[in-house]
């Protein structure tokens, strides 16, 4: 049995996160509930018990022993406190993008890279949610064919935005100004998830290329990506053209990801099975469909690749992680 913290308790990952626990009957001995100074003092049920969420200060962190901290609060909460759970003796598992591109820090999807789990010094990141679906399905064909290039083009839901995001899409239908987004996201696209760069990339695209590279163990891998916010409640979608090292039977490229860990194949046109974001929704895997051949380049692929974006996009991958390490000890 295990003595848990989540931090970031009262939000929508931490929440989901809570609920993953349950629903995997985590082998929990105490579980503590952190929050900002704000939200301290509400109360979570879980399994039936009331807990009190307690605020995110060193303090209370040095008066509990445990063996887990899963964070889900922001970078500037996690690199303020996620080196004091560590030092305290837990393994940080951390959903914000701090900690991602640290050369000592494993980036990791379970089903993708656990061996990167060993080398933690107390925190091991989650990927970025557009990020994490994209993995097992790619990992899958670089095993087997060798990956040259990959294009992304996200199409991501308001709920990976935050609660705001969620109230903006509301409003919106009523005809009320966004108060999260720049403009409008009902009945609108917005090609701008995070802050722009100098090189005319958001932060967000830059998250995919980056991240994608590390996670795979492919530094020299020619990664390029759009994102975009649509008017989805939640689970992202997304386009990947993939330019592969060698040649393949598209026959054989489904088999491939048939039998890939976390991968569903949902694909037949003829009856119009595709994957959506409502069939994604509140489901632990990657669905995968549009599988077909890009006839403009030598070893061309197409996917469309759809997960719900709070639950593996976030919340389960941590689980997930988490108990690979126990699983590992």
């Amino acid at each position: 049995m295990y003595n848990i913290a989540i931090v970031g308790a009262t939000g929508n990952v931490g929440r989901k996160i809570l609920s993953i626990l349950e629903e995997r009957n985590f082998p929990i001995k105490n579980l503590y509930l952190f929050a900002s100074k704000r939200s301290a003092g509400k109360k979570i049920n879980f399994k039936g018990v009331e807990y009190v969420v307690e605020e995110t200060c060193e303090e209370n962190i040095k008066s509990k022993d445990l063996d887990f901290a899963l964070f889900s609060a922001g970078g500037d909460t996690s690199l303020e406190f996620a080196p004091i759970f560590a030092k305290n003796g837990a393994v940080v598992i951390d959903n914000s993008s701090a900690w991602r591109m640290d050369p000592k820090v494993p980036l990791v999807v379970p089903e993708v890279n656990p061996e990167d789990i060993k080398w933690n010094n107390g925190i091991i990141a989650n990927p970025n949610c557009s990020t994490i679906q994209a993995m097992p399905v790619l990992k899958a064909i670089h095993d087997k064919y060798g990956l040259k290039r990959v294009v992304y083009s996200t199409y991501q839901a308001v709920s990976g935005a935050g609660m705001q995001a969620i109230q903006d899409l509301e409003d919106g239908m009523k005809g009320i100004a966004p108060k999260k987004f720049p403009k409008p996201i009902v009945g609108n696209v917005l090609p701008h998830i995070d802050v722009f760069l100098e090189n005319g990339y958001t932060k967000e695209e830059m998250k995919m290329i980056n991240e994608t590279r590390k996670i795979l163990h492919l530094d020299d891998l020619k990664v390029t990506a759009t994102t975009v916010r649509v008017p989805v409640l939640n689970s992202h979608s997304e386009s990947i053209n993939v330019e592969l090292l060698n040649s393949f039977e598209l026959e054989d490229v489904v088999k491939v990801l048939e039998a890939a860990p976390g991968v569903v194949v949902y694909d037949d046109v003829d009856n119009l099975k595709y994957p959506t974001p409502l069939e994604a929704s509140d489901k632990d895997d990657v669905f995968v469909g549009r599988i077909r051949r890009d006839f403009s380049i030598d070893n061309g692929l197409n996917l469309w690749v759809v997960a719900d974006n709070i639950r593996k996009g976030a919340a389960l991958n941590a689980v997930q992680i988490a108990e690979l390490m126990i699983k590992g000890k």
